[in-house]
C-alpha cells in the first residue's frame, strides 16, 4: 500500500530528503501522530516500513514530554531551530540522538515539527541523569552570570514558558537579585519565596546554588524549585485563624475589665443617688439629686448599648450616632426605690442577715447602707478567699459575691463555698457585678451561683432578687412589702 504524502507549503516533495543519510522526519503535535520518515528515520525507529511508522500512536506522552514538545512548538513557531539531545525508545531500548528541531509547514495548513537527527554516544550516567531531569515535574533550570537561560527542564518551561530569567520569575524582584548575586558570590539560598507563574502567583521552595557550566566553565547558577503553595496557604490559614482566637480573646478581656471599671463607680454614682434620694431632702437639692440619677441612667443606657454592640463582629461600622439610643429629653424617673419600710418577719423574729463580698470600699457602703435602710444586717468580706472563710461560720441568709476581686475571684470562692460539705454550702449565693456578659453569667450558674445582680445596682431588683432567693418568709414579707409600697 502506498502511502500518500502532503507537501510543504511552498509546494516542495517530503521526498526530497528520502536520499538524506541522516534521519529525518516530521511530527504533528496536535495529532501526535507522524507525518514522514526517510529511510534512515525508518531505521531509526526500528519500523518495518513508512505505512508501519506513521500508524503509531504517540498520545499517550509522559507530562514531561508533552511539556517538552509544547516547548519547541514555541521556541521554532517564529521560525528559529533548537538543537537538542532526545532520547527515544524505538525497541525498547534506549536511543540516544543529537537533533535538529524546526517548525514547517504543510500545504494543509498544519504546522509540523522537523526532527533532523544523527545518533550521538553517551555515557550511561550522563544518559540516566539527563533523564531524570528531563522528567523531573519540578522546574530545574541553570542561569550564566547575566540571568541568561542555559537550560531548563521541562517542568521549568511548563511553569513559566521559554526563557524566563532567574530575576523576573521572583514576584518581587529585590528577591530574585539578592537571590542570583548570593550564587554568585558562592552562597547557597533555601528558602521559600513567592513566584510568578503561568497559573500566576505561587509559593515555591528555592534551592539555588553556584556550579560551573560543563560546557564553557564559567560560573553559572543552579536554581532547583519545588512548588509548596498548599503548605504555605494552610499555615497562612491556621496563624489567620488563631490570631482571630487571639483577638476575640483580647477583646473579651477588654470587654470585661471595661465593664468592671465603668460599671463600678457608675454603681456607686447611682446607689448614693438613691440613698439621697430618700433622705428627706429640700426641694433643690431633691431636684439636683433627680438630675444626676437622670444623667447617670443615661450613662448606664449608652454603655450597656455599647458593651452589646462590640459583641458583633461588625460593630466598628455600627457604632455611630444611630447606633446608641439615649434616653434624651424623655421622660427618665431615674432607678426605683426600695420600699422604705424595713421587712418584719413574725415567724422568724429576726433580721435577715447578709454577707456581703467585694473589695470595693464604696460599693461596700453602700450596698451595706441600701441593706441597713431595709433592717438587714450586712457583714462584709474584702475578697474571694476572706468570703469562704466568713461563710464557712455559717448563719447566713444570702450571700452577695463580687467577680473581680484580688487574692480570690468570685468565682473560685462561689465552687469553694459549694464544696464545704454542710448545710453551709446550700446557702444563696447571688453574684453581684459588672461582669455581666452571657458567657459570664453562664459561668456564675455552672458554679453553683443563684442569681445575678448587674452593676450599676438598681436597688429594687437587688432586693427582689436578694428576698426571691432567701427563705419563704422573707420572700413573703418583701412581696408584702412592696405590695403596699406599690
Amino acid at each position: 500500500m502506498t502511502v500518500t504524502l502532503p507537501r510543504l507549503a511552498d509546494g516542495a516533495e517530503l521526498t526530497a530528503w528520502d536520499s538524506l543519510r541522516r534521519a529525518v522526519w516530521l511530527f504533528d503535535p496536535e495529532s501526535c501522530f507522524g507525518v514522514y520518515a526517510n529511510s534512515a528515520a525508518l531505521a531509526l525507529w526500528g519500523a518495518t516500513d513508512l505505512e508501519e511508522l506513521l500508524a503509531r500512536d504517540f498520545s499517550a506522552l509522559s507530562p514531561a514530554v508533552r511539556a517538552r514538545t509544547d516547548r519547541l512548538r514555541s521556541v521554532t513557531a517564529g521560525g528559529d531551530s533548537v538543537q537538542e539531545r532526545w532520547t527515544f525508545y524505538p525497541r525498547g531500548q534506549p536511543l540516544t540522538v543529537k537533533a535538529m528541531i524546526s517548525t514547517v509547514a504543510l500545504d494543509d495548513g498544519r504546522r509540523v515539527l522537523l526532527f533532523e537527527a544523527t545518533e550521538t554516544e553517551v555515557g550511561e550516567e550522563e544518559r540516566r541523569a539527563v533523564e531524570a531531569l528531563r522528567h523531573s515535574a519540578g522546574p530545574v533550570a541553570l542561569f550564566d552570570a547575566g540571568d541568561a537561560v542555559l537550560f531548563a527542564n521541562p517542568g521549568a518551561f511548563a511553569t513559566y514558558g521559554e526563557g524566563v530569567g532567574l530575576v523576573a520569575r521572583f514576584a518581587e524582584a529585590g528577591d530574585g537579585r539578592a537571590v542570583l548575586q548570593s550564587a554568585l558570590d558562592g552562597q547557597t539560598t533555601d528558602a521559600v519565596h513567592r513566584m510568578t507563574t503561568r497559573e500566576g502567583a505561587r509559593w515555591h521552595h528555592i534551592d539555588c546554588r553556584p556550579v560551573l557550566d560543563p560546557v564553557t566553565g564559567a560560573i553559572s547558577v543552579l536554581l532547583n524549585e519545588r512548588d509548596v503553595t498548599d503548605r504555605v496557604e494552610a499555615e497562612a490559614a491556621r496563624a489567620a485563624a488563631e490570631q482571630k482566637v487571639a483577638m476575640a480573646e483580647a477583646r473579651q478581656a477588654f470587654l470585661s475589665q471595661m465593664s468592671h471599671e465603668l460599671r463600678t463607680p457608675l454603681n456607686a454614682v447611682m446607689g448614693f443617688a438613691d440613698v439621697l434620694a430618700g433622705a428627706g431632702l429640700e426641694p433643690e437639692q431633691a431636684d439636683h439629686v433627680g438630675r444626676i440619677r437622670a444623667a447617670g441612667q443615661t450613662l448606664h443606657v449608652v454603655l450597656e448599648q455599647m458593651i452589646d454592640l462590640s459583641h458583633r463582629d461588625d460593630w466598628g461600622t455600627q457604632l455611630d450616632r444611630d447606633a446608641l439610643t439615649s434616653p434624651g429629653s424623655a421622660a427618665n424617673p431615674g432607678m426605683p426605690s426600695a420600699p422604705e419600710a424595713s421587712v418584719e418577719v413574725e415567724d422568724e423574729g429576726r433580721a435577715m442577715v447578709v454577707l456581703y463580698v467585694d473589695d470595693n470600699e464604696s460599693n461596700q457602703v453602700l450596698v451595706s447602707t441600701l441593706l441597713a435602710a431595709q433592717g438587714v444586717i450586712c457583714e462584709t468580706a474584702d475578697d474571694g478567699a476572706q468570703g469562704v472563710e466568713a461563710a464557712r461560720r455559717g448563719g447566713w441568709d444570702v450571700i452577695l459575691m463580687d467577680i473581680q476581686m484580688p487574692v480570690m475571684d468570685g468565682v473560685e470562692a462561689a465552687r469553694r463555698i459549694r464544696a464545704l460539705g454542710s448545710e453551709v454550702a446550700a446557702t444563696p449565693i447571688i453574684a453581684l457585678t459588672a461582669n455581666t456578659l452571657p458567657e459570664q453569667v453562664q459561668q456564675y450558674f455552672a458554679v453553683g451561683m443563684d442569681d445575678c445582680i448587674a452593676k450599676p445596682l438598681n436597688a429594687a431588683g437587688m432586693f427582689e432578687k436578694l428576698f426571691t432567693q432567701a427563705s419563704r418568709p422573707w420572700r413573703e414579707g418583701w412581696q408584702a412589702q412592696a405590695a403596699a409600697a406599690a
